[in-house]
């Protein structure tokens, strides 16, 4: 019978087939960086997760909707989680300070530095142009690490805000070590490509999401994507990036996650 015929069909699909699918690796992951840096970015994190297609989300320890930060993802344990190790604190009128005793990682007004590398917006304000100790840096990504695992319960990886773990050799080796002892893995990201979305000024959002499928379809198929949806301005022609740009990113990357034809 027809019936017959259907469950005949059903059965053979999730013996054989299914499998199959569930072997083959992710093509594609799609994270959302930065949470706890603000109230709206947590709510549009968690928003992009439920009602889009980001499925990792990288939170910042010492960033000060942290607290808040691992409320939601308690409440979403489906989602991954990942520590975004920050040894900086770049926005001008919002500041987070290091969780450790790290004297030499501190501006003079306790709070971290703004930027990793020497920048000519910021002069001397970068960690690279202080004497920075390689034992704070430790005690201070030790302290992120054991507070997030001690209140987050499934964290999956590790990453760095601001590319802070090439800031020497010595700071890479040692994200490494501590990434092995912990038992978190690094981030994937140096086998596959880390994935811009398209630039925040083009538009509409119809436009952006076709100059983002053809960035997709014409990737190497053998290597993973990561679509890291808070670094739009960043892309190869673009320069610094305002706060008035960067608020234009933000509303840019939750808009593009939860748009229909992006999800199908």
């Amino acid at each position: 019978t027809v019936i017959m015929k259907i469950i005949f069909h059903l059965i053979v699909t999730l013996v054989f087939v299914m499998p199959s699918y569930a072997r083959q690796k992710p093509r594609l992951v799609v994270r959302g960086d930065d949470m706890g840096f603000s109230h709206s970015g947590n709510l549009a994190l968690i928003k992009c997760y439920k009602e889009g297609i980001e499925k990792s989300i990288e939170v910042i320890v010492p960033s000060p909707w942290f607290p808040e930060a691992v409320k939601l993802l308690k409440e979403n344990p489906g989602v991954d989680v990942g520590i975004h190790l920050a040894l900086t604190s770049e926005w001008d009128n919002v500041k987070w300070r290091p969780v450790s005793d790290c004297s030499s990682l501190r501006d003079s007004n306790g709070y971290f530095y703004p930027k990793v590398f020497p920048d000519k917006a910021y002069p001397g304000m970068s960690i690279k142009e202080n004497n920075w100790k390689i034992g704070d840096i430790e005690k201070e990504f030790r302290a992120q690490i054991e507070l997030a695992q001690k209140l987050i319960p499934h964290i999956s990886h590790l990453s760095a805000h601001m590319g802070c773990s090439a800031l020497s050799p010595e700071v890479t080796a040692l994200t490494k070590r501590l990434a092995k002892e912990y038992h978190i893995p690094v981030d994937p990201g140096v086998d596959g490509q880390l994935m811009t979305a398209t630039p925040a000024r083009i538009k509409p959002l119809k436009k952006k999401w076709k100059v983002l499928l053809k960035c997709w379809v014409n990737y190497s198929p053998a290597k993973l994507i990561f679509f890291l949806t808070t670094r739009v301005l960043m892309m190869k022609n673009y320069g610094p990036y305002t706060m008035q740009d960067m608020k234009m990113l933000r509303k840019t990357g939750k808009a593009l996650l939860t748009y229909l034809p992006v999800k199908r």
